[in-house]
């Protein structure tokens, strides 16, 4: 049985946690990075604690979110082949017995999967997105997609480009399945384009179904050259922007074609003059409606989360209003928002503070 915390008075106590070696000395708070962090909850009050996550160590980790009050989590979907299954379990006890956590894995799986992309598919911010639910389906509904263009197809749960693939046809979409040629770009670092069939395609994909998971395709966006932005929120507030080239889905069309490097990544604070349109759209009328379709309580929002945006390709800007700049949402990021501008580590703080002292009130 999971212990009950006790309840506790005096400054809160916040964990900040990340997966390690759990065998190493546990670093001081400078010198990791997430040092930002760290020094904006120390400067509101918050006694702070560096937590090593390996699925190894859980039992520790458990003992010592249990001693807290809230722990705000930096963890990949996947990492070094590792995915989140251990770690989830042991938040949600944690989070039951009433520590904060962000992100609670329930509000990961209610926002921070590609799922989000088909069920907000029909706000400002969707494209044309469909969801395969086997690999099957992907088998069957995936040539009329691509006799209108170019297609990206996106694992329900992953990061750093992994089982996020550009997919081109090159023959009738009409073709049998074993026959039906496919130009083939995974978003993993080192990738080329690759030829292949239509069937050989969806052998590739079977993982992606394991457990009920499903796949989602949405419209090639022709201005990916032009760069993604990066939305930063701290609960329903803007809080900072990122701007980055995404190139890992630029190769050329032609067989062993790779994508450019990546150049530098920018990041801005919240008052940036050209994303104050993107701003005001986010927090006054996107983020309502998702919470809305999500049918997701505004408490359960993240410490520090993103939405990432492509610009909307000339064929989608009708649904430009004044002038204003279209945007087709890409990903929502709730399990790692990292690396982040300086100027989202303090409203971060805010909300982690906030919740962990009502967290610890309700106990």
């Amino acid at each position: 049985m999971t212990q009950t915390p006790e309840r506790s008075t005096g400054p809160p106590r916040i964990g900040v946690l990340w997966r390690g070696d759990a065998a190493a000395p546990t670093p001081s708070p400078r010198s990791t990075h997430l040092s930002r962090v760290f020094e904006a909850l120390a400067s509101k009050g918050a006694e702070t604690r560096p937590v090593i996550f390996a699925d190894a160590a859980a039992d520790r980790v458990r003992n010592q979110l249990l001693q807290l009050d809230g722990v705000v989590v930096w963890v990949d979907p996947i990492m070094h082949g590792v995915n989140r299954s251990v770690l989830d379990g042991l938040l949600r006890e944690v989070a039951s017995a009433g520590v904060y956590v962000s992100t609670h894995p329930d509000t990961i799986l209610a926002m921070g999967t590609k799922d989000v992309l088909f069920l907000t598919r029909d706000m400002g911010w969707g494209t044309d997105t469909r969801r395969y639910s086997s690999a099957n389906e992907l088998r069957e509904k995936l040539p009329e997609a691509l006799k209108d263009g170019t297609r990206v197809l996106k694992q329900h749960r992953g990061n750093g480009g992994n089982g996020v693939w550009r997919v081109e046809l090159t023959t009738s979409h009409r073709s049998p399945a074993t026959e039906m040629q496919l130009l083939v770009l995974h978003g993993a670092r080192d990738s080329v384009v690759d030829a292949m069939s239509l069937e050989a395609f969806a052998r590739t994909c079977e993982p992606y179904f394991t457990d009920g998971a499903a796949m989602i395709d949405q419209a090639f966006q022709s201005r990916l050259a032009e760069g993604m932005v990066r939305c930063y929120m701290a609960g329903d507030r803007v809080v900072g922007f990122g701007h980055q080239m995404v190139t890992s889905l630029l190769a050329p069309s032609e067989p062993g074609s790779q994508p450019p490097n990546p150049p530098a990544r920018f990041y801005y604070g919240a008052e940036k003059a050209e994303f104050q349109p993107l701003r005001v759209r986010m927090e006054s009328e996107w983020l309502p409606e998702m919470l809305r379709v999500l049918d997701l309580d505004q408490t359960r929002l993240p410490a520090i989360w993103d939405a990432d945006f492509l610009h909307k390709s000339p064929q989608e800007e009708k649904g430009a209003t004044d002038g204003d700049e279209s945007f087709v949402l890409c990903e929502v990021n709730v399990s790692s928002a990292y690396p982040m501008p300086d100027e989202a580590a303090d409203p971060l703080a805010d909300v982690a503070i906030a919740a962990s002292l009502s967290a610890r009130a309700a106990r």
